[in-house]
């Protein structure tokens, strides 16, 4: 499925800039493009440079959620508490948090599905990959007919067994350990259910699972922060690994200074699930913002994204790292400020 056991794992938001896919090509990764939180024009103008390059990418896409799936009342009202409890932390930025939140249908909602759809099937990427739920399989084959290949996000043996129903080529397998969203797209018992399967299993043990569930290629995901645990995720039978934390600080990554120097700065001491930001569980940095506002977070996605954004974007224009969304693995303390291709190489070195 690859030519090499490395990838270069798609981080949307601006991280993964052209500049850095390009060099952990160049470096021997395999590289995918975040098209998340993109219009089909800025996909396109953001992988151009891929397609100039005549090396094998891929395009990483959200599934949005049904426009059939309109927010229900008791939805708006969580929504609403959550607002209220924002103002303050905003009134402190000056920022003003929006009084409407876009519908279901609206297409930023929908991540503009359909037409970042259309545009792969009319200029086809050698692999297209799916996050936060499964693209339908008419889509699958759509694609497949294109002459491009297709990988499906999962987190559990269950989203395993659903992703392969759908025709994909692979899988992407992720561990809770990963940085920023998970790729969960089932229900997850709730916290102290002991019926969870995927509780307290490592990386590899999970490859394991999936592997012995499904009959896919698998690449590892999630806390690869380190040559030794990428070993252990490609021994237990995934057939590549991916990196994104360790990408973070690299001079080719977009991400905020604040962010790069946050990994580094001493004072942050752990990672934590929280939908503070975004209303989706996300791995980030425990600061301010994620402790004060973990438990007041409606499960909301993307209504919450939209809700927080001004808010985060003045702490930014602030030079305030306590109230933006950290993103990152549980190995982020290894996260060197590095050429890409150094940490690439460094990777490729050791396996």
């Amino acid at each position: 499925m690859f030519s090499t056991p490395l990838i270069a794992a798609p981080m949307a938001g601006g991280t993964t800039t052209p500049e850095l896919t390009l060099a952990v090509q160049g470096a021997g990764a395999f590289a995918i493009a975040a098209g998340g939180y993109k219009t089909a024009e800025q996909l396109r103008a953001h992988i151009a440079p891929l397609r100039a390059s005549g090396l094998d990418f891929g395009v990483n896409l959200f599934v949005p959620r049904p426009a059939a799936e309109l927010r229900a009342r008791e939805q708006d009202a969580l929504l609403d508490a959550y607002r209220t409890a924002l103002l303050a932390t905003a009134a402190r930025y000056g920022a003003e948090l929006p009084q409407e939140l876009p519908s279901a249908e609206d297409p930023p909602v929908q991540d503009f599905w359909a037409e970042k759809i259309a545009l792969l099937l009319a200029d086809p990427v050698p692999v297209v990959s799916f996050t936060f739920g499964l693209a339908p399989a008419s889509v699958v084959d759509q694609l497949h007919k294109a002459g491009t290949r297709v990988l499906a996000s999962v987190t559990s043996v269950p989203e395993a067994l659903a992703a392969a129903e759908t025709g994909v080529d692979a899988l992407v397998v992720q561990h809770t350990n990963a940085g920023g969203h998970t790729a969960a797209f089932l229900p997850v018992p709730a916290a102290g259910d002991s019926s969870d399967p995927a509780k307290n299993r490592t990386l590899p043990q999970l490859i394991a699972a999936v592997s012995a569930a499904v009959e896919l290629p698998l690449v590892a995901a999630g806390g690869v922060s380190d040559a030794a645990n990428a070993k252990a995720a490609l021994a237990a039978g995934a057939q590549a690994v991916a990196i994104g934390t360790a990408l973070i600080r690299t001079h080719e990554s977009g991400a905020r200074s604040l962010h790069k120097d946050a990994l580094a700065d001493p004072a942050y001491t752990r990672t934590t699930l929280t939908r503070a930001f975004t209303g989706k569980l996300a791995r980030a940095l425990e600061n301010d913002f994620v402790r004060t506002f973990t438990q007041a977070a409606p499960e909301a996605y993307p209504e919450v994204h939209f809700l927080t954004a001004p808010l985060r974007a003045a702490a930014a224009a602030a030079a305030d790292p306590q109230s933006l969304n950290l993103w990152a693995g549980t190995g982020w303390k290894s996260a060197q400020a590095a050429p890409a291709a150094d940490v690439v190489q460094a990777f490729l070195r050791e396996l």
